[in-house]
């Protein structure tokens, strides 16, 4: 039975109501249409072709197809696994997921992180970076200029009629640079017995670990020259800061003095950040009920959830311990509002391999583009101790 005659005979079996039959022999003809179509594709237009030629030729196809339709063909599995081939074995990423119209040299061409991978790296940020968790992320093209307020116009009370003085609003700015923060990877695993879902775990790790450390030294003591700006690095506001002379010792009275420095609009959201080795000396200080100061809680899941006069405490190593002497004056903690401290990447990082030509070792780099400022800096209250 002919194409035609399975058509015409689906169509008298609808016209009778027979609709399941009809579909039957209408599959049969979509079927025959193709096989027709292939025969003519094998004896006519790739009539030299082996079989071995045209099931590659094939096979490229529907590669290509995949790609066209992914909407973001750096989440498509065949660019995730070449991907993993570049940075395993140096294996060049293919042509097709090249950009054309660039005119950079092949040397310096670098591989973009998959989509799925970056987003593993991101969630190992979010989760081992306790204090990149904190913080207000943004994704804002560099070089705009975003305004701030230093100051908040003031209501009055008016009579019938009459009419407020008009006020000046003060504001600021702040501009989001764009910083290059590279980290070295080592990949030495052996490429025929890892799987992509294995690579793509192993590389994340690698890359967030790397990074965490990075990102959260330049959120504390940055000195906004060729990184971001740390908080430490801002001048506080007026009068919300407390020194420690040489010759005294943080007591319960200091810690008192700067949680009545936060403002009051401010205190919602407000942490104290600190070096555990600090946390620990103010533990052994109580209050004059003879009850500790600091206190440490622990959640359901054994988590230890420390603070210190009700304000949850944020360990970090990139702030100074705190000494009897030192050599210079030392902020050794500070309560702040993280939200108020703005990361802006560009969350698109790329990886190159090279070869380090006084070792000959072969090194993957990832490098991504990073800027963080404090934006509003009312909340920052600092302890100095003072060096004289």
């Amino acid at each position: 039975m002919t194409r035609q005659e399975m058509l015409d005979k689906a169509q008298a079996l609808i016209n009778k109501g027979n609709f399941e039959e009809a579909e039957k022999l209408m599959n049969d003809a979509e079927k025959a249409a193709k096989t027709q179509a292939n025969l003519n594709a094998m004896t006519k237009d790739h009539a030299s072709e082996t079989m071995k030629d045209l099931i590659e030729r094939n096979e490229n196809k529907m590669s290509e197809n995949a790609i066209t339709h992914t909407s973001n063909i750096y989440d498509s599995i065949e660019y995730r696994t070449a991907f993993m081939h570049n940075v395993l074995e140096g294996t060049p990423i293919p042509a097709k997921f090249a950009n054309e119209a660039q005119s950079t040299k092949t040397t310096d061409v670098a591989a973009v992180i998959p989509s799925t991978t970056m987003q593993r790296i991101v969630e190992k940020l979010e989760e081992h970076g306790q204090i990149y968790a904190l913080v207000t992320k943004t994704n804002i093209k560099g070089g705009v200029t975003i305004p701030t307020s230093s100051a908040k116009p003031v209501a009055t009370w008016v009579a019938e009629g009459a009419s407020s003085d008009t006020q000046k609003k003060t504001t600021g700015s702040i501009t989001f640079s764009y910083y290059k923060l590279r980290c070295a990877i080592s990949m030495s695993l052996e490429v025929s017995v890892v799987s992509l879902d294995f690579f793509e775990t192993v590389f994340a790790n690698q890359v967030a670990d790397a990074m965490i450390a990075a990102i959260e030294t330049a959120i504390i003591k940055g000195d906004g020259s060729g990184k971001p700006k740390g908080i430490t690095k801002e001048t506080v506001v007026s009068g919300q800061n407390v020194d420690v002379a040489l010759a005294n010792g943080i007591t319960y009275n200091t810690l008192w003095d700067m949680k009545k420095k936060i403002p009051s609009g401010y205190r919602a959201g407000v942490k104290m950040f600190m070096n555990y080795a600090t946390f620990c000396d103010i533990q052994a200080l109580t209050d004059t009920n003879g009850q500790p100061i600091a206190r440490v809680n622990y959640g359901l899941n054994g988590d230890m959830q420390p603070s210190i006069l009700g304000t949850p405490v944020v360990f970090s190593d990139d702030i100074d311990a705190y000494a009897d002497a030192v050599s210079a004056d030392t902020i050794v903690a500070f309560f702040f509002r993280p939200e108020d401290y703005i990361l802006n990447t560009n969350l698109q990082m790329t990886v190159k391999r090279y070869e380090d030509n006084d070792t000959e070792d072969q090194v993957t780099k990832a490098v991504m583009l990073v800027d963080g400022k404090v934006i509003d800096k009312n909340s920052l209250v600092t302890l100095t101790k003072k060096s004289k």
